[in-house]
């Protein structure tokens, strides 16, 4: 009797916490478990304006070959994005027209972005290899994370504002 009792409440626990979790979830709430930002739940905030330079936002990787290898090698987590990809959550740093330069480290229009420096191999001793740079084209977006080791632009250029899901709102987060 004892034991039918425990499992009793721990299905009863299991199912709360999958409503809990399914109701945040369809509220634009998720749990971001990568150190490119802070660790813990944010929220997806609809975006009532054009993106602009320097939004923190969530943004849908689209389904390219780049972002196929990039999850193959374990930078992005498995998600509901189209492809199977979690989505991004970096700073806006250049948009359509505005020109980006790479070389040790980031320029867009000619200034330096802070915390920009690249990395010619990641972690493993994997060869990573720079976006060329140039002008960013229509409907697109050049993102940017500060965290050295952050994949980002530096390395997959930019991609389309299609994936935009909205900004990206910090709700109870760490640094480790």
């Amino acid at each position: 009797m004892r034991r039918r009792r425990i499992h009793l409440f721990l299905a009863g626990t299991a199912v709360v916490i999958s409503a809990l979790a399914a109701a945040a979830f369809t509220r634009g709430y998720r749990l971001n478990l990568t150190p490119s930002e802070p660790l813990g739940l944010w929220r997806i905030e609809e975006l009532q304006r054009p993106v602009a330079v320097g939004d923190l936002v969530f943004l849908c990787p689209p389904m390219t070959a780049v972002f196929a290898e990039a999850r193959r090698r374990g930078y992005l987590r498995r998600g509901l994005c189209a492809g199977g990809f979690a989505p991004l959550i970096k700073t806006v740093a250049a948009l359509a027209g505005q020109r980006v330069e790479i070389t040790d480290h980031v320029l867009i229009d000619g200034r330096s972005v802070p915390a920009s420096s690249l990395w010619d191999r990641d972690g493993e001793g994997r060869m990573l290899l720079p976006d060329p740079g140039g002008f960013v084209p229509s409907h697109q977006l050049f993102l940017h994370s500060p965290f050295a080791s952050s994949y980002d632009s530096r390395y997959f250029g930019p991609i389309p504002d299609s994936g935009l899901l909205g900004l990206a709102r910090p709700v109870l987060t760490f640094n480790p």
